[in-house]
């Protein structure tokens, strides 16, 4: 099969990557980073989560990003939900700012990201509930969610593989996303939490995950913990995924294994499709900038291979 001529992003940083960080990033330094993100020709963005600021004090200040920022209409919010709390305290404040008149027509945001892991081990490891619990309360979540008018994404982390179990069936893997699809979602994330995943599974298991989940988005989220990202992405793109997850900078990522790395970075992403031939609608020199950004507000060299080489000059 044949490459994709265009691919769709969404932009993982501010959310993925800065509650990462051991240390907090400032409110306003937040903003203008994904302000700046949100005019590099992005189109979708997650920007922060409705969590507990006790438990991730990096995204505490949820709110008052959201309430803060100025997003181009055209390009997507994306929230991350935990659960049925965080989509209460979510809705309150969706609701809140719609009524603002002083806001336009902008609304807080546009669509809600929820997750869950492929293995049992993990799953409880990371949200303390089994998947069979988790997926309960996401399907509350994603009704609830569809009914208010926002889009839905249905993220699975660990899909490739687990660092506690090891290998995940890919059968498992569907039977999670087509609960997550009858419940509402309407795109499908799939996400190669701590960088197990290779080129020939990654074809291999998207294959079998395209049949069996054909009116859905299907989007792929690789980590370059092992330096197989890019060519994790290239495997996809052949077997027909257009939709990927990235963060600027190679921020984010899992803290398991030991010295894992980040996202793949979004500027090495685009460096790469569009030395392809592949549209994105994204301004290279524009996000390679943010990422330097980031850099310099975290104060410390990032894992971004174009932010240090920048874009490709052919002369």
């Amino acid at each position: 099969m044949t490459v994709p001529q265009t691919v769709r992003i969404r932009e993982v940083g501010p959310r993925d990557g800065f509650q990462n960080e051991p240390e907090t990033i400032t409110t306003a330094r937040k903003v203008r980073l994904i302000d700046a993100l949100a005019r590099t020709g992005l189109r979708r963005l997650e920007v922060t989560s409705f969590v507990r600021g006790d438990v991730i004090p990096q995204l505490a200040d949820a709110a008052e990003v959201l309430s803060r920022i100025d997003i181009p209409e055209e390009v997507a919010v994306s929230v991350l939900i935990p659960n049925e709390r965080g989509l209460d305290h979510a809705l309150a404040f969706h609701e809140e700012l719609g009524a603002d008149a002083t806001r336009g027509a902008r609304p807080a945001f546009d669509e809600i990201n929820v997750f869950l892991s492929a293995s049992e081990t993990h799953n409880r490891r990371n949200v303390n509930r089994s998947i069979e619990e988790s997926l309960g309360g996401l399907e509350r979540v994603l009704a609830r969610a569809r009914a208010k008018g926002l889009r839905c994404e249905g993220i699975i982390s660990t899909a490739f593989g687990c660092p506690y179990e090891g290998h995940v069936q890919p059968e498992r893997v569907l039977e999670i996303a087509v609960r997550l699809r009858e419940a509402g979602a309407q795109e499908i994330g799939f996400g190669d939490t701590t960088g197990m995943a290779n080129p020939r599974q990654v074809g291999e298991v998207f294959a079998r995950w395209r049949d069996g989940l054909p009116d859905v988005e299907l989007t792929a989220h690789f980590h370059n913990t092992r330096g197989q990202g890019l060519a994790n992405v290239l495997a996809a793109l052949h077997t027909g995924i257009d939709s990927f997850e990235s963060s600027f900078g190679e921020l984010g990522g899992c803290p398991v294994p030991a010295g894992a790395t980040g996202n793949i970075a979004t500027e090495d992403l685009v460096s790469m499709l569009h030395e392809m031939g592949i549209e994105t609608g994204i301004d290279l020199d524009a996000l390679i900038a943010c990422a330097r950004r980031a850099q310099e507000v975290l104060g410390r060299p990032l894992g971004s291979h174009t932010l240090v080489a920048g874009p490709v000059a052919w002369g």
